[in-house]
């Protein structure tokens, strides 16, 4: 049977970004050491979270994709520890910028890429100004452990990401991310929303989800402030939370899968057998007309 082992991790991040990267390889490290073969490190850990703030200088932390000193490092972590990385990074490509994950297999070669599809825009989130919608579209990764999906934050909220995902093979889902307090509002807190989509996903395609949020606060440039709530977790096939972080703390969470058991599970629970694709045409539009 094909068991893996998966870790989801969260950490803070301040403006010593070789300090990030230290911090990010240690989690990465102890994870391998307690097993995981594949280790989600949250969204664009290299920095704070810039997007709080519009500021035209932040353009320049981003880098190409082909040689990225960013990918490179944690390529070279993956091979000595034989574990499979999404790395995600802030990508400049020719004219454009995006959000982006390089996929790092368990022998450090780097798979290709995603490009964050969904881009949020609202107070203290306004990534808009920074990334273009990614234009790879929902791809999936033959890993050496497993055959795996990956989405960036706000992609985390739309059920045909997941799905696209899914109908493509994918044995895990992982979300990095950035998500926390609303500057304009303190009293809305989204944690548990934030869970239970997700959740959702994992229950409507028998596959388990891996989420890694930030921690700490980030005081922006213009008087704002961001608390992201950590809380990561994983979920198994049936979207229930089996390992979760609390919001404040430092923290590693593995979880060990049986994918050949799941793989059953998911073709026996029949929700692919009976799908009617030829029905959902109003998904293809923004206003649901047919």
């Amino acid at each position: 049977m094909a068991h893996v082992t998966v870790a989801a991790t969260q950490m803070a991040c301040s403006w010593d970004l070789k300090g990030n990267i230290e911090r990010a390889e240690k989690l990465i490290r102890k994870a391998a050491a307690d097993g995981a073969r594949i280790i989600l490190i949250q969204e664009l850990f290299e920095a704070p979270y810039f997007c709080q703030d519009q500021i035209a200088e932040f353009f320049d932390m981003a880098k190409p994709f082909e040689s990225n000193p960013l990918i490179a490092h944690f390529a070279k972590l993956a091979a000595e520890l034989n574990v499979v990385l999404p790395v995600s990074f802030f990508e400049k490509a020719g004219q454009t910028y995006f959000n982006s994950v390089a996929i790092v297999d368990a022998d450090g070669a780097v798979l290709g890429l995603y490009r964050k599809s969904h881009i949020p825009d609202g107070p203290g989130y306004t990534e808009k100004y920074y990334f273009s919608p990614g234009d790879t579209g929902f791809r999936v990764w033959q890993t050496r452990h497993a055959k795996i999906g990956v989405g960036i934050c706000w992609d985390q909220w739309f059920p045909e990401a997941a799905r696209a995902m899914a109908l493509q093979g994918a044995e895990l889902l992982f979300y990095p991310t950035a998500i926390g307090s609303e500057p304009q509002d303190p009293t809305i807190d989204s944690a548990a929303h934030w869970q239970r989509v997700m959740q959702g996903h994992a229950a409507a395609n028998v596959v388990p989800v891996i989420a890694s949020n930030r921690i700490g606060k980030e005081p922006g440039r213009k008087g704002t402030e961001l608390t992201f709530y950590g809380s990561s977790f994983i979920t198994d096939q049936t979207g229930a939370k089996i390992a979760e972080a609390d919001r404040t703390s430092e923290t590693v969470l593995t979880a060990t899968f049986d994918l050949d058991g799941i793989a059953k599970q998911r073709t026996a629970w029949g929700l692919f057998r009976d799908r009617r694709p030829e029905l959902y045409r109003p998904l293809m539009t923004l206003d649901g007309r047919a």
